[in-house]
């Protein structure tokens, strides 16, 4: 056995919430940069003015990280970290932790769980967990937007500046701009992620290619990640150029999608998909395994103490 041992009962959605929480959090930490390259990677071409900006030409992902490392300072790499860590720790907890429990709601708590409750299931509280956490995502993808460079104006001063600053300047609104793409969009990533982990690694255990441990995690969060990427990059884009925009750059996400085919054509919808799919990948591998390792931890210290 690698890791901790396999709990005899499943841990209550308190501590699932908790853990997803912490996992994403840890991922966060050790994935940052990577989004922060498929950011820059997806807004541009978006905005002709900024001319200092627009000459920094991304063209892959060690090249951005690179170019933004050589201009603006390794700290750019981690810029919107705050807001990253504040919308993993309100997101993750709902869209992951939670997704067992409604899970078990629409299967009626029976033992065979059909694909479509898994789907629903992860729809749900992909949705729930955008409503509750998306000023934290609008911040943190403006930050990450933000080029540092000696000269320029920043958009924002620190991250509680950004959340007053948009809420005066575009109202309240402002903080929850980009609402619906993002749920489409995370009601895909969830499904997507969740749901292809959740039956990659019961088929891994149903047929006994893997026992319940870590390589099995890895196997099933590593899928999760390429199923996820594909899936959904061009919501994921459209969602990135939309919540980035200034006030009437765009008219609704359906306007921005519009738009980036008519001057960029298709392959804008899959710009980013290198980093996404690193990115994805990596932070599926960190928070699965460290999840399913958190809630064993979390488990049995909860009952070494109850037996005291």
């Amino acid at each position: 056995m690698v890791g901790l041992k396999p709990l005899d009962v499943p841990p209550p959605s308190s501590i699932k919430m908790v853990g997803a929480g912490t996992a994403a959090c840890i991922a966060d930490l050790i994935t940052f940069p990577l989004d922060t390259t498929k950011v820059r990677l997806q807004i541009q071409g978006e905005s002709k003015s900024a001319n200092r900006v627009n000459a920094l030409k991304y063209r892959g992902v060690f090249s951005t990280i690179a170019t933004i490392v050589k201009t603006e300072g390794v700290g750019s790499l981690y810029n919107g970290l705050v807001a990253g860590l504040q919308r993993q720790m309100s997101f993750a907890s709902v869209r992951i932790g939670l997704y067992d429990t409604v899970k078990v709601f629409y299967s009626n708590g029976s033992d065979n769980v059909s694909i479509g409750c898994r789907l629903l299931a992860g729809c749900t509280t992909g949705a729930m967990a955008v409503t509750l956490a998306q000023p934290t995502d609008v911040v943190k993808v403006r930050f990450q937007a933000q080029a540092n460079i000696t000269g320029m104006a920043k958009r924002y001063s620190g991250t509680l500046n950004a959340y007053r600053t948009i809420a005066k300047e575009e109202g309240f609104k402002g903080l929850w701009k980009g609402t619906l793409p993002n749920i489409a969009r995370n009601s895909i990533v969830n499904c997507a992620e969740l749901v292809t982990y959740d039956m990659f690694k019961d088929a891994l255990l149903r047929h006994n290619v893997m026992t319940d441990n870590l390589p099995c995690h890895f196997c099933a969060a590593f899928a999760a990640g390429f199923c996820t990427t594909i899936v959904a990059s061009p919501v994921d884009v459209i969602k990135t150029r939309y919540m980035n925009s200034s006030p009437g750059q765009y008219n609704s996400a359906i306007n921005c999608s519009f738009i980036m085919l008519r001057k960029e054509g298709l392959t804008a919808f899959y710009k980013g998909f290198i980093p996404s799919f690193l990115r994805l990948g990596s932070w599926n591998v960190v928070m699965f395994v460290t999840y399913e390792q958190l809630k064993r931890a979390m488990v049995m210290a909860k009952q070494s103490r109850e037996s005291l």
